[in-house]
């Protein structure tokens, strides 16, 4: 018997509104963890000490305005220990790389709180779906001022961001992002029966890739890529002198170059071992519709992903292909979330309830 529908239940065509505004969020974000990697690498992160939320979005407007800024930017500790003598055309780039990457932010903020005020007024979100586009904004929030915390740890007398702070900035985001993914697949994703075995290994799977990400957040806070630019040896071994020396043992896993670099590396050959075993299983088991498109996506973005990483290696962490390797993570967790999401809609088709 077909469902009567209320007065006050959702148009189908208000989920894909609704989607399409969340995929437009999370393709924004992605631009955005691949600008802070950029900001990261040129070493922009630190030209702006201080902190406006809404005046920061005016930039340098006159010659006098940058003296001032570059003024501010001589007292802290990057410009008196490393960049001393460095000319005002040479802090203007870096300085827009860190400018631009903070006005995206609050780009981001207005691209989602404009259409989620007008979804919500007009009434054209269903049931259950308000407290997680909340959550998602609340998340924002945070990642802001997270970002500060980060940018302030190198201001102080060290003129290096903590890789803790860095680590938590970049996990934050990539976990803000794959939860706007997560949802925006609940509303257009098709379901299909798909074999149950194979769930838990896709979760797996998710939570491994994100965990890399993590790992690749030391690599870049600690600047241990540069430590070791030989593949598939590190140095003249596989497994280098120095390994878990510091007291205790696990700190090094968070502060010692050779082992960060090292874990890395192990991360990434443990997700191709798992990605093809799981491929494997998958194609093998006749997985149907858009699941298996995915994992043929993952399988694709595993390949270019590590050629990305090698890259980056041995040519000595380049700017645009050591950016290119950051979102290629992204990209990769995005893949293998899409698979995941597939196993967990599996099953027949659920209506949702009136609000």
């Amino acid at each position: 018997m077909p469902l009567v529908k209320s007065a006050s239940t959702p148009e189908p065509q208000f989920d894909r509104q609704i989607a399409y505004w969340l995929f437009f969020c999370a393709a924004v974000i992605f631009g955005m963890i691949l600008l802070g990697g950029v900001t990261r690498l040129t070493n922009s992160g630190l030209s702006m000490v201080d902190w406006k939320p809404l005046m920061g979005v005016i930039p340098p407007m006159s010659e006098a305005d940058w003296q001032h800024m570059f003024y501010k930017y001589q007292q802290f500790p990057e410009y008196q220990k490393i960049n001393m003598g460095m000319s005002l055309e040479d802090f203007k780039p870096i300085f827009m790389y860190e400018y631009l990457h903070r006005v995206l932010g609050r780009l981001i903020g207005v691209i989602f709180i404009l259409p989620f005020l007008f979804f919500l007024i007009t009434k054209r979100i269903r049931a259950g779906l308000t407290p997680k586009l909340v959550l998602m904004l609340l998340g924002g929030g945070f990642q802001g001022l997270l970002g500060w915390y980060m940018v302030k740890s190198g201001l102080v007398d060290k003129p290096d961001v903590s890789q803790y702070r860095l680590t938590a900035h970049l996990g934050a985001a990539v976990l803000i992002y794959s939860f706007i993914l997560w949802t925006a697949f609940d509303l257009v994703t098709e379901k299909y029966e798909q074999p149950i075995a194979l769930s838990g290994f896709a979760y797996a799977l998710s939570g491994l890739i994100f965990l890399m990400i993590l790992s690749g957040g030391l690599v870049a806070g600690t600047k241990a890529g540069f430590a070791y630019p030989t593949w598939p040896l590190m140095g003249d071994s596989f497994i280098p002198a120095g390994l878990y020396s510091m007291a205790p043992a696990w700190l090094s896993a968070f502060e010692d170059i050779t082992t960060i670099q090292f874990n890395h590396r192990i991360f990434a050959y443990l997700i191709v071992a798992l990605v093809l075993v799981f491929a494997a299983k998958t194609l093998k088991a006749d997985i149907k519709g858009s699941a298996k498109t995915g994992v043929f996506c993952l399988i694709g973005l595993l390949i270019l992903q590590v050629t990305l990483g090698v890259s980056t290696l041995i040519f000595y962490v380049p700017v645009p292909v050591a950016a290119a390797h950051q979102v290629g993570a992204v990209a990769l967790l995005s893949a293998s979330l899409f698979v995941s999401h597939c196993f967990a809609n599996s099953g027949s088709h659920t209506v949702a309830q009136p609000n």
